[in-house]
Formats: structure tokens, sequence, C-alpha cells
């Protein structure tokens, strides 16, 4: 047999490099994992990534780096993008980079297979004799908190694209921030989420099949204009304005998050009325009101629009009681 194409899997998730190894399996390779861009080009400048699957939104350095420099020091590899990110924008500016194609997340045999066909990469990958080094990688099991962030950095990009087609405006997406909390550290993270300019929370409870919990989409005031604009509000911005346009972005954001991360982890999740907390700084009321000292699984996302100050967090809350069911509907994904 021939010797194994070097392939470097770069991804700050270790549920997505797990499934990307899955997927590669049967195929001759020999796998280096990388946890972010610097430590995907120490391998490829070793020689260790004649081929890399690339993730875009990482921290240290993201894809769109990653790119950038192979593309300016002339590095042997071929790069396929694989990320949430499935804005039109982000497609075009990774092929503009160099990339040799884009693939979706989430990823599968199948899916991956059909896309290494189209790049016409099949023939340089021969079917492995044996999977079992590749597997003993693979046995590692992923936190709560990494399996959480996985899902939602892909719910998190399908979001920002129907976002986009909206405003007409491509959306940075940082990597989101899943943390466990207390509600005491509850106000705390609404403040730093809010800043120090007054802020109003639109609130959505969501429920089903033992997960329950609150979709809170924080703007600051500053961003209630510019959004105005971008969605072409005529004349003053009263009080009412300001309603409509709240609730279409929440209609949006909190509504496709919710639909694309409960798609994700194949359940049915219900939601409440969105309801705007009062504006300029009221302090939310909860439908699923925690006591004092319950444990939450916090995600943050802030989504900021290309040319503009605008942005706005998005905080999902899941109660203490909803993690037996939402680590089970993860495990099914490992």
């Amino acid at each position: 047999m021939a010797q194994p194409i070097p392939v470097v899997i770069c991804d700050d998730s270790q549920l997505a490099r797990n499934q990307m190894g899955r997927a590669l399996k049967h195929w001759n390779v020999d796998i280096t994992f990388a946890e972010h861009g610097l430590k995907a080009l120490e391998a490829i400048r070793l020689g260790k990534g004649h081929l890399l699957f690339l993730d875009l939104n990482m921290p240290i350095m993201d894809g769109y780096e990653v790119l950038e420099r192979i593309r300016r020091d002339d590095l042997p590899c071929l790069t396929v993008v694989v990320s949430g990110d499935v804005q039109q924008t982000a497609r075009k500016r990774v092929m503009a980079l160099g990339a040799l194609g884009f693939i979706a997340k989430p990823i599968n045999a199948e899916l991956l297979t059909g896309s290494l066909k189209d790049y016409g990469l099949i023939d340089e990958l021969e079917p492995r004799d044996s999977p079992a080094s590749t597997d003993m990688l693979l046995s590692i099991p992923d936190s709560l908190t990494d399996s959480v962030q996985e899902v939602a950095n892909i719910a998190m990009g399908r979001t920002a694209s129907q976002l986009a087609d909206v405003l007409q405006r491509f959306i940075h997406l940082p990597v989101p921030r899943v943390d466990r909390i207390t509600t005491q550290d509850l106000a705390i993270a609404l403040k730093t989420a809010s800043g120090e300019q007054p802020a109003t929370t639109v609130c959505q409870g969501f429920c089903g099949l033992g997960i329950a919990g609150e979709a809170l989409l924080i703007f600051q005031d500053s961003s209630i204009t510019d959004l105005a604009n971008l969605l072409h509000y005529q004349g003053e911005l009263t009080e009412t304005t300001e309603r409509a346009v709240l609730m279409d972005i929440a209609n949006v954001l909190t509504g496709a998050f919710l639909s694309n991360f409960s798609k994700l982890l194949d359940l049915s999740l219900s939601r409440g009325t969105p309801r705007i907390l009062g504006l300029h700084s009221e302090s939310p009321r909860f439908e699923h009101s925690p006591t004092a000292n319950q444990q939450l699984l916090c995600i943050e996302i802030d989504y900021r629009i290309a040319d503009s100050t605008t942005h706005c967090n998005l905080l999902m809350l899941f109660t203490e009681e909803s993690l037996p069911a939402l680590t089970e509907r993860l495990e099914l994904l490992k």
C-alpha cells in the first residue's frame, strides 16, 4: 500500500475534530489534529498537511488568517474549509483566499466522500486496511461544554446566514462562549453583555423533551437606531418603531437559532412569544425562573455586523434540570 496522505484537521472543537476523524477513518490517511490555526501551520511546515480541513471561527488564529498565511508563504497544502458559517460572503471569501472547497457542518462520511469527489481529491486517498489507529485517537470523551459549543457554532453560522440575507451585510461570527454559571452570576453576565450603555432585552422561553430555558437577546440603544436604518424603517424612530425593529431582529436571531439548534439535536422545542422586557435597561424576568443557587448552562454569542459598530448579544440559558436530556442528545453526535 502507498504511504498514507498526511492530513491536518484544524478545529477548536474536539467534537468536530472527532467527527471529521471518523469520517476519514476508512481512508489511508495520517491525521494530525490542531486546535487552532497556528498549530495547523506548524504541522503543514513539518510536512504533515498535504490536505487541510479547516474551520473558520477559532481562537488565536482563525481560518481566514490561516488561508492568508498559506497563500503568502506558498505552503504546499490543499485546503477544504469545513465550517458552520454558511454565509455566501464567507464562501466567496475563502475561495478567493485559495480554498479548494467548502463543506457545511455537521460532517459525515457520505457528505465528505461526495465533496472529495467533487474536488477531485478522491483518487489521492486509498481505502485503509484497518482504521484501528484512528479509532484510538477518537476514544477521548468530549466534555458537555465542548459538545454544546460545536452545536451552537453550527447553529450560529446558519442563523447568521439568515440575518445576512435580511440585512444584506456580512455578519462577523465569534467563537461561542459556553459556561456553567449560577443564577447569582447571571446578573454579572447580563451587565457584561449589555456594556455601559443603556440596553434593551428581548426574552423568549423555550421547552421540550426535558429541556427548558430562556433566550435573551440584548441590544445596546445605539444598535437599535442602526438596525432600523439597515431594515429601511422610514421617519422618526418612535417607541413603536423601536419595538418593531427589536421584534423583527428577534424573530430572525432567536427564532432561527432555536430552530437550527433543535434540528441539529433532533428534538422539538416549543417557543413562547418573544417579550420586550422594557425599553432601555429594565431587568429581565424569566418564564422558567431558576432558584437562587441553581446551575445554568449559558451559551453567549456576540453577533457583529460588517462595516458597522452594531452588535447584539444572544444568551441561551438552559436550566439545571435540562442538562441530563441535553447530554443524552449530545451523546448521539459522538
